[in-house]
């Protein structure tokens, strides 16, 4: 094919060569003889020229081979003239061989490294968001550039990261952002802040965390903040410190009473039978008052730790009415109080600990003829609701009453009415107790509504017992 082409290219250029002679000689008026003597030289160096122009192309042919062969039959295939020009050429290719082998190489390397770095990067935006406390990254110039959904619906805004915003813009925390700009201006690498909000009309306390970070010429080049919500530690760790000033105070009281009246008996002071007698009841009724106030105490205690032992079972809470009364009556006739219980025929069970929800009872029928006046009058009864599945048992007294803002505060631990101390003594722990055994051991309910000079009624609510309904005679 080569060969054709030469052929093909030298006859056209002799014919054109020819045609030029012959041109020339018709205009110059040159002799014949002597245009086809310069039409054969004009040949003949084009015939050269070819051969040349043929042999430097296979030439350069084997070298351009040989970048890719370098092998002795490329070599060969060289004219001697143009192997110095070859090697040259063959290590300038091999150069450029290793050169992109190794951009190739570095090219895989960073693209594994890069898709390292984006499984890392979505594992910690993962495990960002998936932290209960805020977090929230800001840069230098004090733009967030990272925040995890806490944070978001903690501060009230949307990050959007094609539109970083500043702190003041998003954040309308202003203790928040003074915090912020004060860690990047400093020089501390972490800093704790205790910092209040205002959530959900709640007042609410977090341990912020304000770590700078910086960069390698130790500027600070952004701020990590960590709000972590410690308003329920603060307030369980209130709760402990107010239990334990009430625990001691209710157990300094009758332990100095007791103390007071055994140093007298020490000492001689009661000289008769009647004085001593009267002493040692008086120590006697404070050490009981002491009994009771540490067994309320760990009752309550092991039901807040969900470790009492409760014995269910189904019981006629008509026949626990009926008991508790029996026992309270005493107490009531020594204030002329008059206590009137109803006796149904029929009564429904309840799955419940008899011993527990007899105290419940006992414990509000005291304290009913407790804040009665002499002459006084406290009802129980109780009722069955067979479409919701639960009976209800309240205790009504015509006593001195509950003021209005304290009546949501009587069954909270240690709670006393300020107005209602003088009438009688306590430690605040029977109604909680009560609230305690019914809503958290029977998932029951308790209630209470009061006016002042007209009485009060306590009540709770239990389920009823899924077996059958039983009828008796009381």
């Amino acid at each position: 094919m080569k060969q054709l082409i030469w052929k093909t290219t030298g006859i056209v250029a002799g014919t054109v060569l020819f045609a030029v002679a012959a041109a020339l000689a018709g205009s110059s008026g040159l002799h014949p003889v002597l245009v086809i003597g310069l039409w054969l030289s004009a040949w003949v160096g084009l015939v050269l020229y070819g051969i040349l122009m043929r042999t430097f192309i296979r030439g350069l042919d084997a070298v351009l081979s040989g970048l890719n062969l370098q092998n002795a039959a490329a070599e060969c295939r060289v004219p001697a003239v143009l192997k110095p020009m070859a090697q040259s050429v063959w290590a300038y290719g091999a150069k450029c061989r290793q050169s992109a082998e190794r951009l190739q190489s570095e090219n895989q390397d960073l693209a594994f490294q890069i898709q390292s770095l984006q499984r890392q990067k979505t594992s910690a935006e993962a495990i960002l968001h998936s932290i209960r406390d805020a977090v929230l990254v800001t840069d230098g110039q004090d733009q967030i550039v990272l925040a995890n959904e806490a944070a978001e619906h903690l501060l009230d805004f949307q990050l959007d990261p094609r539109q970083p915003k500043g702190i003041d813009q998003a954040v309308s925390e202003i203790m928040l952002c003074e915090k912020i700009r004060k860690s990047r201006s400093g020089k501390i690498r972490h800093v704790r802040h205790e910092l209040t909000f205002t959530r959900d009309g709640r007042l609410r306390t977090y341990d912020a965390v304000f770590s700078s970070l910086f960069d390698e010429s130790e500027t600070v080049a952004g701020v990590v903040v960590v709000l972590h919500d410690i308003t329920r530690e603060k307030e369980i760790s209130q709760m402990k410190n107010e239990f334990v000033s009430h625990v001691s105070h209710e157990l300094k009281t009758p332990l100095a009473s007791i103390n007071a009246y055994a140093e007298m008996l020490v000492d001689g002071e009661a000289q008769d039978t009647e004085t001593i007698r009267q002493f040692c009841s008086i120590i006697q009724g404070q050490a009981l008052r002491l009994n009771r106030l540490i067994e309320d105490i760990l009752n309550i205690s092991r039901i807040e730790s969900g470790l009492v032992k409760v014995n269910r079972d189904n019981h006629s809470i008509a026949l626990v009415i009926r008991d508790a009364v029996e026992m309270i009556k005493s107490y009531a006739q020594e204030k002329n109080i008059t206590i009137h219980s109803q006796a149904p025929i029929l009564y429904d069970q309840a799955r419940v600990d008899r011993d527990m929800i007899s105290q419940v009872v006992i414990n509000l029928l005291s304290n009913a003829v407790k804040y009665t006046p002499e002459g006084g009058s406290v009802s129980i009864q109780s009722q069955v609701n067979e479409a919701d599945g639960c009976i209800t048992v309240t205790v009504q007294d015509s006593g001195v009453g509950i003021p209005p803002d304290d009546v949501d505060h009587v069954f909270d631990k240690f709670y006393r009415v300020e107005a209602n101390k003088k009438y009688a003594k306590g430690t605040g722990l029977g109604l909680n107790l009560v609230k305690q055994i019914v809503e958290t051991v029977h998932g029951g309910r308790v209630f209470v509504t009061s006016k002042i000079g007209e009485g009060s009624t306590f009540g709770f609510e239990l389920p009823l017992a899924e077996t059958g309904r039983q009828a008796v005679t009381i």
